[in-house]
C-alpha cells in the first residue's frame, strides 16, 4: 500500500484536502481552508508532474502564505457589517429585556424577546418588572444595566 502511495501523491493531497475540509466544516476558523488550499496546489502540481519533495515545499509555501495574507482578509470580511446584520447573541445586544427576578451582580433572571435569560447587573439591584437593556453577553448569561428614564433618552 505504501509503494502506491509513494508512486500515487495526487491521493495523498486529495486525502489530506478532504480532511482538511472536514476540520474546517468543524471548526469554523478559516484555518484549515488554508491548509486545505495547499493541498490543493500540490495536487495541481504532482498532475503536472512535480516531484514529491517539490510538492511538499509547494504544499507548504502555498499554506503559509494563505494563512498569513487570505485568512486575514477573510475573517475581516466576514466581522465587518452593519448591526441589522448581527446573528446569535450578538444580536442580543442593545435590546429591552424585563427583570422576570430581581437582579444582582451575582445573579437574576431577565426576558429578552419571548426567551428567559439568567442575568447579571452591570451596576446595582435591579427590581422585577423593570425594563432594563442588554449590554453584554457573557456565555449564557445577559449582562443588563437599567434603562434611563425617558426624558434622559436622546
Amino acid at each position: 500500500m505504501f509503494e502506491w502511495l509513494g508512486e500515487n501523491w495526487w491521493a495523498v493531497w486529495l486525502t489530506a484536502f478532504l480532511a482538511f475540509a472536514v476540520v474546517e466544516m468543524i471548526t469554523l476558523d478559516l484555518f484549515f481552508i488554508m491548509l486545505g488550499g495547499g493541498a490543493l496546489a500540490a495536487l495541481v502540481s504532482d498532475f503536472a508532474g512535480a516531484d514529491p519533495w517539490l510538492q511538499i515545499v509547494i504544499f507548504c509555501i502555498v499554506s503559509l502564505l494563505m494563512v498569513a495574507f487570505v485568512r486575514p482578509v477573510a475573517l475581516a470580511h466576514l466581522k465587518k457589517g452593519p448591526a441589522e446584520q448581527r446573528t446569535n447573541v450578538d444580536r442580543l445586544i442593545g435590546e429591552q429585556a424585563v427583570v422576570m427576578e430581581a437582579v444582582t451582580s451575582d445573579g437574576g433572571l431577565v426576558k429578552i424577546g419571548g426567551d428567559i435569560w439568567s442575568a447579571r447587573s452591570a451596576a446595582g439591584i435591579l427590581t422585577a418588572g423593570q425594563m432594563v437593556v442588554v449590554a453584554a453577553i457573557d456565555g449564557a448569561t445577559a449582562v443588563v444595566s437599567a434603562t434611563p428614564p425617558a426624558e434622559e433618552r436622546t
